[in-house]
């Protein structure tokens, strides 16, 4: 970034936007914003949290916008949007979030650029605190709220403004904009359908390797794998935990409700070492290998970031435990993809206890083009004795296709031979899980873009602590 300059964030309070513009306002530049949700009374807290770091935040109906701001937006933002007009009507600058943030990233020193269809956001968060562990100081953007650096005074920590040379960024490929960064070094943890066909998705994983001084690449998934053929010797380094020729290679895992055991092997210099992960799941496993590699690259030895990996203790909404009652667990999970909601559904059945799953679309765009993969991972996933439920897709204002629906998901889930019942909304959902409760099960709730879904957990939380003995509902 050239200069601080005046920023105006049209869409301030989203999980890309508001680590940016911490960063930006830390680097000098003046923060402004508008968001839709603070316009409709939601997510009160954020805003809360981001005029108390001095940005001053507008009604999203274009009057906060100047000639001499430049005005960010997200992929999702509309010509439509009144900001936007209002830009164009003053002759204000625009760029989107992803080429800021990649403008930001492409000059710092040393860029590592964490990639993949399922796994980011915990990566960049385990490599974030290893490096910070280390001492190397790292600017860290990520998508999610990293529990290691949350505190009272700051209950949103989705990004860390630090002094050194090192930028750990979360890098998308849903919008294509991963094609603008220029990574020292490259993770790219999986490959899947997610928002775009596979064809497009292997050009632009392709594309952003290629650019890296050094490739952290996962060999258990065969189209990450594949990247391998398109680079020098010495160019990557890979990780698996099924494949001895691996550069790191995980084994014996020991799994728990709330973490895993494992080795980690270095086939350079035959040295092992001990994790003691505090977060669960074998997909968590490939997460920390990604991160044991890129801190690797990095300079900090594998001893000692693997000692730093034992204290990172996980990331907002992935597989969160939002409390228990009436021997009923709530757990607060971002799985939205069929790879998430695989992981998700793989780790909580390693245990026992039927789940009650709640999963909300992150939009209409995103359910037609996974339809399929989202019926098979759930018809393949669930258990005889669980139970799904479907509002309709989270969706606040715009235009889209809205052709398909969760009626259309769970109609194919059910002559699949599971129990599915979709809803209009999220209190029938909602009503059906508490009436069917029992000792011993997990309410799960999935979703993603909606930070209303905590809350809603939360909720689920309280009515589940009101349930009498005999299993019937409390009065509300």
């Amino acid at each position: 970034m050239s200069r601080p300059g005046e920023y105006f964030f049209c869409g301030i309070g989203g999980s890309g936007m508001t680590p940016l513009a911490l960063i930006i306002q830390a680097r000098g530049g003046r923060v402004e914003g508008s968001d839709r949700a603070l316009d409709q009374g939601r997510n009160a807290e954020r805003f809360d949290f981001l005029r108390a770091r001095g940005a001053l935040l507008h009604p999203q109906d274009g009057s906060g916008v100047r000639a001499s701001q430049i005005l960010v937006t997200s992929a999702a933002v509309e010509e439509t949007v009144p900001d936007v007009q209002a830009a164009r009507r003053v002759g204000a600058a625009i760029t989107t979030r992803a080429q800021l943030l990649a403008e930001l990233f492409n000059s710092a020193g040393l860029g590592v650029g964490i990639a993949g269809t399922s796994g980011k956001s915990t990566t960049v968060g385990m490599l974030g605190w290893i490096l910070h562990r280390a001492g190397k100081n790292p600017t860290i953007m990520n998508g999610a709220d990293m529990r290691n650096f949350m505190n009272a005074g700051s209950p949103f920590a989705s990004a860390r403004i630090g002094e050194g040379n090192i930028f750990v960024s979360e890098v998308d490929e849903s919008d294509g904009s991963i094609a603008f960064f220029e990574p020292r070094i490259a993770v790219v943890n999986n490959i899947s359908l997610d928002h775009k066909s596979l064809d497009e998705l292997r050009a632009l994983f392709r594309g952003f390797v290629a650019k890296a001084q050094t490739a952290v690449l996962n060999l258990d998934n065969a189209e990450t794998a594949a990247l391998l053929s398109g680079l020098k010797p010495g160019r990557a380094m890979t990780y698996s935990l099924r494949a001895a020729q691996a550069d790191l290679v995980a084994s014996r895992p020991v799994r728990a409700p709330d973490g895993v055991v494992f080795q980690v092997n270095a086939r350079d210099s035959d040295a092992a070492v001990e994790v003691v992960l505090k977060v669960p799941g074998l997909h968590n496993v490939a997460n920390a290998l990604a991160a044991l590699g890129a801190a690797q690259a990095c300079g900090v030895a594998l001893p000692a970031a693997s000692a730093y990996l034992g204290e990172f203790s996980g990331i907002r909404r992935r597989l969160e435990v939002v409390g228990a009652a009436n021997e009923i667990t709530v757990i607060d999970d971002f799985a939205h993809n069929p790879d998430k909601i695989s992981a998700t559904l793989e780790t909580l059945h390693a245990f026992p206890g039927r789940l009650l799953l709640l999963f909300q679309p992150h939009g209409y765009g995103p359910i037609r083009v996974m339809r399929d993969a989202l019926v098979d991972c759930f018809a393949s996933g669930l258990q005889d004795d669980d139970v799904l439920v479907m509002p309709q897709p989270v969706y606040f204002g715009g235009t889209t296709d809205r052709s398909v629906g969760s009626d259309d998901i769970v109609r194919a889930i059910t002559r699949r031979g599971r129990k599915a019942f979709a809803f209009p909304d999220r209190a029938g959902c909602a009503d059906l899980l508490v009436s069917l409760a029992r000792g011993g099960d997990r309410i799960v709730i999935m979703g993603a873009r909606d930070d209303s879904l905590s809350q809603f957990a939360r909720e689920l939380l309280r009515r589940v602590a009101a349930i009498k003995e005999q299993g019937s509902l409390a009065a509300p």
